[in-house]
Parts: C-alpha cells; structure tokens; sequence
C-alpha cells in the first residue's frame, strides 16, 4: 500500500469518527462544572500590543483590571534589564496586589524564529533566568520556534533535541534562582506529545510547560486533549479561544475572545484545577485571521507524519460544531489598541462571570 492510499484511508477514518462524536449542548457541558477552587487569573501583554507599554504601565493596567497575575512575555518591555529597575518593578506589582511572570521568545539556536538579539541561546536563556528572579517570577516561558521548523531538516526533534541541550546547559543557574523553564507549545512548533518528550529529556525537576490552547489547535489538536497531556507539567498558560470550521480544502482556525469560539471551557477548566491548579490562567488573546490546514492535500502530512487518528479526530470534531467568521482588520493604530484591549476585558469578562476565575475581588 502507498503512502498517498494510508493517509487517505487515515483522514477518511478520523473524520468518521469526528462525525460520529455526540457533542453536548453547552448548557450540559457546564452543568457539571461547579469550580473547585479559584485559580487566578491575569493576563499576558502580548494581548495588548498595541500599546507599546514598558512594565510600570503593565503593572498599572494590571492593577486596573484588578487581575491576579501579570505575564510579561517579551524582555523588550522593560525600560531596563538592570537588576535594580527589575527589583523596582517587582515592589510595584507586590504593592498592588499583582504577581509577575516573565517570559521570552526562542532559544533554540537552529530554530527559524531564533534571534541573536541577546547574544547566544545560552546568553539569552541566562538573561531570562535572571530577570525572573529579580521580578520574583517562579518562571520563565521560553518557546522553541513556529511550525516552519517541522519542516526544517531533522524535522521538529532535530530543534527539539537542540532546545534540550539549551535548557540543560543552564540547568544549575535555574536551580540556584528558583526558577523554573517553562517551555510553551508555540505557533504550530510541537505536538503536545512531543513538547512532554521535550520536557522529560531536559529534566522535569526544572523544566515545564507554558500552555497554550490556541497554539494546541495549530498542530491541529483538541485544546482538551493538549490538556491530558501538557497539564501534569504546566507552570503556567497563555489563553485565548478558537472558532474551528470547515472548508473546500480542510478546516480553518480563527482565535477569538474567550466564550466566543468552540473550546469546552467549563470541561477545559474542571481537568485543569485537577491536573495544574497552581498555574495562573493569562488571557492572551490574539484575534481577526484565519489559518487555514488544508488536509485534505497530501503536503500538510510532510510536517505531521507521526500524527495518530485519534488525536485528528478530536480536532476535527471541533470543526463540526463551529461556524465561519470573519476577519477583522482596524483601520489605524488607535482602533486596533481599543480592539485589542476590547477582547481582553471581554476575555477576563467571561472568565470571571461564566467560569468562575480569579481570586482578587473586582
């Protein structure tokens, strides 16, 4: 049998099995859902963007929106990398009530999304490692790359591979500053599956998992089922909802505001207050295009050769209840930051309101 006749056989089995998966009203799905414990809940600045704010003005809008927790997810928005700005900032959240977690973007060396920006990979995991310490944060997120990097030669576990050596080449000044590498499922880069082997290989007494629901998707994968398997090893997430549909050549991903795409977020937030309930939930939410996974053309498979038919079906069940949106474009500047601070509040809106998320009193 060729290879072009067992992927068929495959997509033709996983979508029969999507079809076939009975999808509960959402007033079932939250009947069962009564929260447990209150997580807390934040929000990452990368949702507002737009704004160009440096980490006092993060704090401030943090304190505004009276959220739990502050992920600052880009070592460019400080005014400062001095340890004596950082140690300010920190007093600054505590003041108000606000924890802060600090990430930043790939160190891996090979990947296509590594910059030298901050010297070598080493170098810049190192600078990460020690603002997260004089913010306070117990974390840094750190992301391999993109899914163009699946396609890179050795595929997706040669960058793995070289991420791992990374992480643990800086595994003893991690150790010594209490924190710990959080390493996020990033733009359509690792499986949930893969990202786990990631984690056992570098060590998992000091390497974990930023999770990233909406990315989940973009391995084409159940939010749900990157849960299963990422939750036992978050430190931490960033959040957004997604609206799945079909088309002609596939199924089209478009994030939203949380409460406003397809994700079982009541089923998503009981497993986690049981897999993970000491990581802070951030909304990040990233909106207004579409990406589309033309599957049923045979070059999708090339990156996602090791992929199994039950993960496909359950994402492919996700397009059976969506529907078709449409995109959003702002015109100027000024538009896009009330967009963008327009889906946060919604975001964090629908968190507390509907699912029960967050400790500090609004």
């Amino acid at each position: 049998m060729t290879t072009t006749v067992s992927r068929r056989d495959f997509i033709r089995a996983t979508v029969a099995a999507a079809a076939s998966v009975a999808v509960l009203p959402t007033s079932a799905r939250a009947a069962d859902s009564a929260p447990v414990g209150k997580l807390k809940l934040g929000y990452d600045n990368f949702a507002v963007r737009a704004m160009k704010w440096k980490g006092a003005q993060l704090i401030d809008y943090a304190d505004k929106l009276k959220v739990d927790s502050l992920f600052i997810t880009d070592l460019d928005a400080f005014e400062s990398h001095e340890s004596a700005h950082l140690v300010e900032l920190k007093s600054r959240a505590r003041d108000r009530g606000v924890d802060i977690q600090l990430g930043t973007w790939s160190v891996c060396p090979s990947s296509k999304s590594f910059r030298n920006k901050w010297g070598s990979a080493e170098d810049h995991l190192a600078l990460g490692l020690r603002m997260a310490k004089d913010l306070g944060s117990p974390v840094l997120r750190v992301v391999l790359g993109n899914g163009d990097d699946r396609k890179s030669p050795g595929g997706i576990q040669a960058r793995m591979d070289d991420t791992v050596k990374v992480c643990k080449a800086l595994k003893t000044r991690a150790v010594d500053y209490g924190v710990k590498i959080a390493v996020e499922n990033h733009a359509g880069d690792m499986h949930s599956r893969e990202l786990v082997t990631l984690v056992e290989a570098a060590g998992k007494d000091f390497v974990g998992v930023n999770l990233d629901p909406g990315n989940a998707c973009w391995t084409m994968e159940d939010p749900l089922a990157s849960l299963e398997n990422l939750g036992p090893y978050t430190l931490t997430s960033s959040m957004r909802d997604s609206m799945v549909w079909d088309y002609p050549d596939g199924v089209k991903v478009q994030w939203t505001a949380m409460g406003e795409g397809v994700v079982d977020w009541p089923a998503f937030f009981k497993r986690f207050r049981e897999l993970c309930p000491q990581a802070p939930v951030h909304i990040e939410t990233i909106s207004g295009f579409a990406r589309e996974f033309p599957y049923l053309k045979s070059g999708i498979w090339e990156s996602f050769s090791s992929m199994k038919a039950s993960d496909f079906s359950r994402f492919l069940s996700l397009a059976r209840r969506g529907r078709g949106i449409d995109p959003h474009r702002s015109p100027n500047d000024i538009a896009e930051q009330e967009y963008q601070r327009g889906e946060l509040e919604r975001s964090l809106k629908h968190c507390r309101e509907v699912l029960g998320l967050g400790v500090r009193a609004v």
